[in-house]
Formats: structure tokens, sequence, C-alpha cells
């Protein structure tokens, strides 16, 4: 990440000299400055207060932004490791009954050896490379049995599917390996970002996170204040659909629609509220604590509709609409990358996990400002 420290002031350009009496000075002049920058280091190194939140902001995006990542490898993590274990179950099933199918066939050899009829044929087969090099000569396969013949076609499919099954269990468990790579990479990234984020605070004085704290308290009042607007906005959008409903007296055929999502919302809304003062925590789900989109989908889970796993999948899960006509239910998108997501809960506000050391908490959708809210999507 680029530094946000502030650039040392520009050395004074001293333009239009003409005696070589100003010149030295001049030149005396930036001597001394320079021994005495050497001698004792400029406190403007230092970056400014606003400049550590915002790298402390930016880094718990990019943790989040992380996490959302890490949670998308641990799902495909899973359903994978689900695959190779019932391609591996396939394999093993199928290599008994290959098994049994080679015992039959020793059976015959067995009791031809003992006849002494056909031994050479049999040993000659049982030597070859494969059943069906051998026995793709006629000769031989006039002289054998129905019976021989069937146990013959047994072994070379048990054979071919087992083969088959078990280039697509090497092939998962490759794919496997390359998805366990990326949750490793992931989670490594998640926990740096943290730990770098701690360090900038940890380095605070008592004044300076005082200070900081101020700032984030004026930040969450203009927060409140854009909640608000929006709140009225949709109240007087919602009173004029009402009166252009009643003019036209023909009723809302979205009105059951709209009371079938309010009652599935209301059951999203209750369990999200009952979750407030849970810890965050990244990668988690429930029912101790929870990241941003663990929430949502343990939300809307509880309401009966399955939201997929990641703020990636669960943008693409229903039906975009305008802020203005946000619902309460509805999941709201944050940043440019969809790293973020809340449960709007109506006048501007979402139930949502915010970030690492906080809870779950209500809050103003303009927690991070306007230009950082991204989309507004109901899922049902």
């Amino acid at each position: 990440m680029a530094s946000h420290a502030r650039p040392r002031p520009a050395g004074t350009r001293v333009a239009g000299i003409r005696t070589p009496a100003l010149a030295t000075a001049a030149l005396t002049s930036v001597a001394l400055l320079s021994q005495t920058a050497t001698a004792a280091p400029s406190t403007d190194d230092k970056p400014s207060l606003e400049e550590v939140e915002k790298k402390v902001d930016d880094l718990y995006r990019q943790a989040e932004s992380a996490t959302e990542k890490y949670n998308s490898a641990k799902e495909k993590t899973a359903e994978q490791r689900k695959e190779v274990d019932t391609l591996l179950d396939d394999v093993a099933q199928r290599t008994q009954k290959l098994n049994e199918a080679r015992e039959e066939l020793g059976s015959f050899a067995a009791a031809q050896y003992r006849t002494g009829a056909s031994a050479p044929d049999t040993a000659t087969f049982l030597l070859a490379d494969t059943p069906q090099d051998y026995f793709d000569q006629t000769q031989l396969m006039g002289r054998m049995t129905d019976r021989q013949k069937g146990a013959v076609d047994d072994y070379i499919s048990a054979q071919s599917a087992t083969m088959k099954k078990r280039q697509e269990a090497t092939k998962s468990l490759e794919t496997l390996s390359d998805s366990q790579t990326d949750l490793k990479t992931a989670k490594a990234t998640v926990q740096r970002k943290l730990s770098a984020a701690r360090e900038l605070l940890s380095q605070l004085t008592a004044e300076e996170k005082a200070r900081l704290a101020a700032i984030e308290k004026k930040k969450q009042e203009e927060a409140a204040r854009k909640a608000a607007e929006l709140a009225e906005q949709q109240k007087a959008a919602e009173q004029k659909a009402a009166a252009e409903e009643q003019e036209a007296s023909t009723p809302d055929s979205s009105a059951s629609t709209d009371s079938s999502y309010a009652t599935k919302a209301d059951k999203a809304l209750a369990f999200a509220r009952a979750q407030v003062g849970k810890p965050y925590v990244w990668g988690a789900t429930g029912p101790d604590s929870y990241d941003c989109s663990g929430l949502t989908q343990a939300a809307w889970n509880a309401a009966g509709i399955s939201l997929p796993r990641t703020t990636y999948d669960q943008v693409n899960f229903g039906t975009t609409v305008p802020l203005a006509n946000a619902q309460p239910g509805d999941l709201v998108f944050f940043y440019d990358d969809v790293s973020h997501v809340g449960l709007y809960i109506g006048n501007g506000m979402m139930i949502h996990a915010p970030k690492p050391g906080a809870y779950v908490r209500e809050e103003s959708i303009y927690y991070d400002g306007e230009s950082a809210i991204h989309s507004v999507v109901r899922p049902a």
C-alpha cells in the first residue's frame, strides 16, 4: 500500500540571483538547513491522525475483502473435498468388483489346469497386459464357454470403469490442492492486514486515540443525518404511491408480493436483531460470532431463504432495486469490490457485522459515506 506520510516541504528555489554574495549566502543557508535536518529528524515524517485513520480503515477493508475470498475458497474446498471423497468411495467399490471378476477368471484357470483343458490359453490370458488384448484372438474366444465370456466381459468393464474413476479422482485431488493453496493465501492475507492495522493503532498516544474517537463520532453524526434524509425521502415516496393508487381506484397487483416479502423479511430481521452485540470474527457464520456475509446468510436462512455464502454471490441473488426504494430485509452492499454487506432495517439504517474488533450493531448505511454504497438487492 502506498504510504500516506506527508512529503517533506521542497527546498526554496531562488531565482534571478545575480551577485556572488547573495548566491554564497543562499548556499550557506542550504548547507546549514541540511546539517540541521541530519542532526534532528523532522517530525513531519510521522503521518497525521487523519492519515492513520484512513490507513487503518483501508487495512480493515482489505482484510474484509480477503475474508470474502477466504470464505469463497473455504466453500469451494469443502465442495471439492466432498466430491473427492465420493469419487474415492466409488473407486474402492469398483476395485472390489474388479478383484471379484479377477478371482472368477482365476477359478476358471485353476479348473482348466486341473482338467488339462485350454491350460496354455488361460495362462497366456493371465499374463497378458490387458484381457482385451488376448481375447481379441478369435480362436480362443471360440473355445470359451458363455460363462467364461461373461466373466471376461465383466472384468474388462470393471477395469475400464475403475481406471476412469481413478483418473477423475486424481484430477479432483489436484483441484482440491489448488483450492487449499488459495485458502491458505487468503487466510494469510487477512491476518497480515489485521496485524498491520493493530500495529498502527498501538502506536497512537492516549490523546491521539481520543481525537480519533472524536473524528469517528463526527462521521457517525453525519451518517445519521444522511439516514434521516433518506427516511424522509422514502416516506414521501410511499405517501405519493399510496395517493396515486387511491386515485386510480385499482388494486396494486404487487401488494400480495410485498406482503409475502415483508413476512419473510420480518423473520430475517428478528434473527439479525437477536445477534446484536455478538463479535465480528472473520470467516464466522454463527451462532456466537459472524462476519458480514455470514450474518446476512444466517438471517435469511432463518426466513427460509438459502443465501450463498459470500458477498460476491449474494449480490447476484435476487433483484437489484434503487436505494430510494429499499425495504426492510434488503441487502445493502458496499465498495467497488462488493466486500461488505448489511441488512436494511428501514429509515436509512441497517444491521451489520462491521469489522474486526467491532460487534454486530445497528448503524446508518452511510457509515462510510454515500459513495461507499454499491447496490441494494432484494433476495426474495
